[in-house]
């Protein structure tokens, strides 16, 4: 009986040494590219002789061109981020426009209002001539993906956005907020919607991703006491603005103001 199952045994064993094999073997292959390969057709007069691409391409082309040459709003003066050294007509418009649109998403998603709106000087990409404002004004103004985004700061992370606003000494887009600089570019005083800033308070910030996640070294927004999605692209936003404003407002806040 031992001899038995140790040659029962052994058979198994033999039995599954010739199945593994022949079972990889019937498996399916896999495939691998073994080659790539690549070439280049240059459009040229000769390849559009009979006018396909362009025909092909032009309806769209057309539509496009029309929508953003449609004149939704009027500007009454040049708009210039270039002309103000703390506060610029364009800076203040775009930040006030924001700050309202934002500030209405924000009490319908959340119950609760935006307290000032920060952007930033570089990222207005264009100015706004005298004249027609069309679609095409905002893609030019705003050429960026950027979101519009609510951060909750307290007081302390106000105070250290203030002081970068001081140190970069550039016309940043402001609303809500006025900072009072004295000769030598040191914060003095800190206003939100005309009281002063309370360093345990929560307020609530309307600006965008690029920003928030620390774009132009604003670290402050590091430490918030959360982040709201508005889902709103800000070149869409201006889009709406202009054509809810027959003519745009050449608002002269003075957001910092030097004593």
């Amino acid at each position: 009986m031992t001899l038995a199952r140790k040659y029962n045994t052994a058979f198994q064993r033999f039995v599954l040494f010739l199945t593994i094999p022949l079972f990889i073997a019937c498996s399916t292959a896999g495939l691998y590219n073994t080659r790539v390969e690549a070439s280049k057709t240059s459009i040229n007069a000769t390849l559009s002789q009979d006018n396909t691409i362009e025909n092909y391409i032009s309806p769209y082309r057309d539509t496009i061109t029309k929508a953003l040459s449609a004149v939704i709003s009027y500007a009454p003066e040049t708009f210039d981020k270039s002309k103000g050294k703390w506060n610029t007509t364009i800076g203040n418009m775009l930040a006030e426009a924001t700050f309202k649109r934002a500030d209405k998403l924000f009490y319908a998603t959340e119950k609760k209002h935006i307290d000032a709106c920060m952007l930033n000087h570089g990222g207005i990409r264009s100015i706004i001539p005298k004249g027609p404002v069309t679609q095409q004004t905002a893609y030019e103004i705003m050429p960026f993906e950027n979101s519009l985004k609510v951060v909750a700061l307290k007081g302390m992370q106000i105070r250290e956005m203030a002081a970068y606003i001081a140190r970069e000494g550039r016309p940043h887009p402001l609303a809500g907020i006025t900072i009072t600089l004295n000769s030598e570019n040191q914060v003095t005083a800190i206003a939100i919607q005309g009281k002063p800033l309370e360093n345990e308070q929560t307020y609530y910030i309307a600006s965008i991703d690029y920003l928030i996640s620390g774009g132009d070294n604003m670290q402050f927004f590091a430490t918030n006491e959360g982040i709201y999605d508005l889902n709103y692209k800000l070149r869409d936003l201006y889009i709406d603005y202009f054509k809810e404003t027959d003519t745009l407002p050449v608002i002269t806040t003075q957001h910092i103001i030097i004593k």
